[in-house]
C-alpha cells in the first residue's frame, strides 16, 4: 500500500507538472501564435491612454518580453520561492506558494484563492455528502423494489435532476424557498463557520440541496443499474443459499460492488467541484472559487484563470489518488500492488 501511494504521489507531480505547461502555454503562446505581440499582452494592464512607450515597460515589467521558457521558469520559481512584483510605483512580494500576481486587482493570485476556498469547500463538501448518501440510498431502494410505485417516481425524479440545469433549478428554489416563503437565507449570504457554525449552514443550505439535486439525480441511476445487475450475480445468490439476512446481503455484497464506479464518479466530481461550482455560485452570489474564475475571464486577468486551473487539477489529483486507495477499502477483491 505504502509503496503504491508513493508511485502515485510521483506521478502526481509529473501531472500537476504536466498541467502547469499546457496551462501556461495556452494563455502565453497561443496569443503569440495568433500574432499578438509582448506589448498587445500588456495593454489590458494599462489605462485606455496609456502611450506606447509607457505599455512597452509595462510589458517588461511583467516580463512578457522573455522568452516563454524564461517566463515558466519564474512562474515555477514562485511556487517554490515566491515572487517579486513591479506595480509601476514599487515592488510586491508574493509569498510562496505563488500562483501568480493580479496587475488588475493588485493583488497575490495565491492569497485570493485562500480566501475564496473555505467559501466552495463549504458549498462542496455539504452538496457532496447529500448527493452521496441520497443518491446511493434511493438508487438502492430503487433497485429492490424495482417496478414498483417508488421506483417509477424516483427514476422521474432523477431524470428531471439530471435535465434540468442548475441556473433553472437555483432561481426557482430561491424565489419560493427564500423570497416568498422566507425559509432560507437570500442569494449572497455566507457566514464562515468559524463565526457561526448555525449561519454558516443556513445560508448554504439552499445551495446544498440544490446543486445535490442535480448530482442526486445521476448517482441514484447508476446505483440503481448497478444493484440490479449485481443482485443476479452468483455470489449474491450463494450468500442468500447460506441462509445470510437480506440486509447483509445487500450492504456487504451487493453494494460493496457496486460503489466501485460510484467511487470513481465520486473522486472526479468532488475535485472538479472544489475548483468552484461556477453556476451554482453565480446563481446564489457565493464568493467562492467559481465566481473568481468568471470574474476572471470576464476581465482576461490571465494569472487569476492559470491559478485557478492548476488548482481544480490539483484537486482532481488528489481526489483520484484518495479514490484508488478506498477502492481496497470498498471491494476487498481490490489489490494495490
Amino acid at each position: 500500500m505504502f509503496s503504491y501511494i508513493v508511485r502515485r504521489l510521483v506521478a502526481a507531480v509529473f501531472l500537476l507538472l504536466a498541467v502547469s505547461i499546457i496551462t501556461f502555454m495556452i494563455f502565453f503562446l497561443i496569443p503569440r501564435l495568433a500574432g499578438a505581440s509582448a506589448d498587445d499582452l500588456a495593454s489590458r494592464y494599462v489605462g485606455k491612454t496609456a502611450g506606447a512607450e509607457q505599455i512597452h515597460k509595462q510589458a517588461e515589467s511583467m516580463g512578457f518580453t522573455d522568452p516563454l521558457y524564461v517566463q515558466y521558469g519564474n512562474f515555477v520559481k514562485g511556487i517554490f520561492v515566491g515572487a517579486d512584483y513591479s506595480t509601476g510605483v514599487g515592488t510586491e512580494h508574493c509569498p510562496a506558494p505563488c500562483l501568480g500576481y493580479s496587475y488588475q486587482d493588485r493583488t497575490s493570485v495565491t492569497q485570493d484563492l485562500k480566501d475564496r476556498l473555505p467559501v466552495t469547500f463549504s458549498l462542496a463538501i455539504g452538496a457532496g455528502v447529500l448527493w452521496l448518501f441520497s443518491g446511493v440510498a434511493i438508487g438502492v431502494l430503487s433497485a429492490l423494489r424495482r417496478g414498483s410505485i417508488f421506483d417509477r417516481a424516483a427514476m422521474t425524479v432523477a431524470l428531471a435532476g439530471v435535465s434540468l440545469p442548475i441556473f433553472f433549478t437555483g432561481l426557482l428554489s430561491l424565489s419560493i424557498f427564500s423570497y416568498s416563503l422566507g425559509i432560507t437565507a437570500k442569494g449572497g449570504s455566507y457566514t464562515p463557520f468559524t463565526e457561526n457554525p448555525l449561519d454558516w449552514a443556513g445560508d448554504l443550505v439552499l445551495p446544498w440541496v440544490t446543486l445535490a439535486f442535480l448530482f442526486a439525480a445521476g448517482y441514484a441511476r447508476l446505483t440503481r443499474a448497478g444493484m440490479l445487475e449485481t443482485m443476479g450475480e452468483d455470489y449474491v445468490r450463494t450468500a442468500r443459499a447460506k441462509g445470510l439476512p437480506e440486509r447483509t446481503v445487500v450492504t456487504k455484497h451487493a453494494l460493496r460492488s457496486t460503489l466501485t464506479p460510484i467511487l470513481t464518479i465520486f473522486g472526479l466530481d468532488f475535485g472538479v467541484l472544489m475548483g468552484g461550482a461556477v453556476l451554482t455560485e453565480k446563481t446564489f452570489s457565493l464568493p467562492g472559487l467559481g465566481q473568481y474564475a468568471i470574474q476572471a475571464i470576464a476581465r482576461n486577468d490571465l494569472p487569476k484563470l492559470l491559478g485557478v486551473t492548476l488548482l481544480i487539477a490539483a484537486f482532481v489529483v488528489i481526489a483520484n489518488l484518495v479514490v484508488d486507495v478506498l477502492y481496497a477499502v470498498v471491494d476487498p477483491r481490490v489489490r494495490l500492488g
